[in-house]
């Protein structure tokens, strides 16, 4: 019986330390209110985490005035993250790749970060939903259980396409670091990648066929 008592406290214990994150009750900067009401959908499905005890979460957001297939055809290719990510040095994967859940990359990255590289996993591949998310799973890096989850969504407004990116995560709070230096770090990162992201994909749709702006 007493087993029993102290199974079930250390069981309470251990889901107290889990809070459910709230990113579809906060709009991301740089969206308006009538984006993110259409958005917020997505957000519960994609974008909301458990975190536990030592862990942070964000949820970012970039416009992008291209078609969402342009940004969708970048986004997905898990293979070449160096197309518009930040700091990467080179991506290798298997020459048996084959783009599908469970697959992994090795990530070399640029000098001057507290990373030489990473080896990452895709979790979630959804072509018709334009979904993608992947996962750190080892490598010489301060990202632990870093997950990651971007989706890519479309909007057309009186003639007008554009796109809005939305892209999470959760990692751990390094030791001796606080949760407010891992958000600042994590989330100048994906700021960085989103924005060159919109660069690179804007200049495809300009040397397309023009219908975004």
């Amino acid at each position: 019986m007493e087993e029993t008592q102290t199974s079930a406290m250390a069981e309470e214990h251990q889901q107290s330390d889990k809070t459910t994150t709230a990113h579809h009750l906060t709009l991301p900067p740089g969206l308006t209110q009538d984006e993110f009401g259409e958005l917020t959908r997505f957000v519960n499905e994609f974008h909301t985490y458990r975190v536990h005890a030592g862990q942070c979460s964000s949820l970012l957001s970039q416009r992008v005035h291209a078609p969402r297939d342009v940004v969708w055809s970048v986004v997905r290719r898990f293979d070449k993250p160096q197309t518009y990510k930040h700091f990467i040095k080179s991506c290798t994967v298997a020459e048996s790749f084959d783009m599908t859940v469970g697959c992994t990359r090795e990530v070399n990255v640029i000098s001057g970060l507290p990373a030489t590289a990473s080896t990452e996993r895709l979790d979630l591949l959804d072509e018709d939903r334009h979904a993608t998310g992947f996962s750190i799973i080892g490598g010489e890096h301060r990202l632990k259980n870093y997950r990651s989850v971007t989706t890519v969504h479309e909007f057309q407004r009186d003639g007008r396409i554009w796109t809005v990116v939305l892209e999470s995560y959760v990692v751990d709070v390094p030791e001796g670091n606080s949760e407010e230096d891992t958000h600042l770090f994590a989330d100048t990162v994906v700021k960085l990648n989103l924005q060159k992201l919109a660069a690179v994909t804007e200049s495809v749709a300009r040397d397309g066929d023009g219908k975004s702006q």
